[in-house]
């Protein structure tokens, strides 16, 4: 079954031109869009429905999601093939740009970036195991940071490939646990809250006491989205309060042990923080698909995969050069 090609009688051109002068907020507003779906729906989904092909079909594309991704697709064309003055912009459907699926995938490039996202992860973790002992104290918690990112890239190239209601929640519970897991190591870092090789049972405390408060904070955050309010505002709210609190903290980290030691790689937290804030700023400029298929939001994962990669080098550098420092003293 081609997306274009579906059997939408002509009754279905009807509808578009005499519906095309509406004006709604949303696409899927739109009385053409409706009308399109409709007929669609009336012409491929009674008894004897068009074929889905295999791959759609294993990705969970049914009959009417298969008329909704179409007619998004004649509605656009309809609004930017009008003749000036009366051309439309392209406009959202239930939240999204009608991208151009690619193997059932309905936002390819976004899966795309998500996957190397995942790959810098793993990449980095092989990377951290081979060039820090097991012993050192802090190597858990950048393994651990990893499994982190690995298991949010992969919820995010799940809701990019079919965005489903548990898809998404997937895909924001994964990316909130990740950015919740930065905001705890972060200080176990910066103020060695691990206590170092020796030991030290009043940052042992602390520590204890900070685990349960992150712990309790994130189970508070699903808890509130899942049994109280699905609030999008809220939740990247959290996200960003959670964002900047890290990114203070290594900058400040960065500015004080690049003034103390005079070395490049001492400043590296800070102009991570700085790249990422200027990925970041993509999502402040959303503009639809570029050849239906590059939006703001993939630009957005592209853009911290350069950065992951570079985190994990400073990892390594950091814990090298504090073992270094350690058997300085002993």
């Amino acid at each position: 079954m081609r997306p274009i090609k579906w059997r939408i009688p002509a009754v279905t051109a009807t509808a578009l031109l005499l519906f095309g002068i509406a004006n709604a907020s949303l696409g899927d507003h739109l009385p053409e869009f409706r009308e399109c779906v409709k007929v669609c729906k009336e012409a491929n989904c009674g008894s004897d429905p068009t074929p889905i092909p295999l791959q759609r079909r294993i990705l969970l594309w049914t009959c009417p999601s298969e008329c909704d991704y179409t007619c998004q697709h004649i509605t656009t064309h309809q609004r930017l093939t009008r003749d000036p003055p009366y051309r439309e912009p392209i406009l959202q459907y239930h939240g999204k740009w009608p991208f151009h699926r690619f193997l059932g995938m309905q936002e390819p490039f976004s899966v795309l970036f998500s996957l190397l996202n995942f790959l810098a992860h793993d990449h980095g973790m092989s990377r951290l195991r081979d060039a820090i002992p097991a012993s050192y104290p802090l190597r858990r918690y950048y393994i651990l940071f990893g499994y982190f990112g690995l298991a949010s890239w992969t919820f995010s190239m799940v809701f990019h490939t079919r965005d489903f209601g548990v898809t998404e929640k997937l895909d924001y519970f994964g990316a909130g646990a990740s950015v919740m897991y930065g905001l705890y190591y972060t200080p176990i870092r910066i103020f060695r809250l691990d206590g170092g090789e020796r030991g030290d049972r009043r940052k042992s405390s602390v520590l204890r006491l900070w685990t349960v408060l992150c712990i309790s904070l994130y189970v508070a955050h699903v808890a509130y989205l899942t049994l109280w309010s699905w609030d999008y505002t809220y939740n990247m709210a959290a996200n960003v309060a959670c964002g900047i609190v890290q990114n203070v903290l290594w900058s400040g980290f960065s500015i004080i042990r690049y003034a103390r030691m005079k070395k490049i790689w001492a400043a590296w937290p800070g102009l991570i923080v700085t790249w990422i804030i200027l990925a970041m700023s993509l999502e402040l400029f959303d503009f639809p698909p570029w050849k239906g298929m590059l939006d703001a939001h993939s630009l957005w994962h592209l853009g911290t995969v350069g950065p992951t990669i570079w985190w994990y080098s400073f990892l390594i550098k950091d814990a090298q050069d504090d073992m270094q420092s350690m058997r300085l003293k002993v």
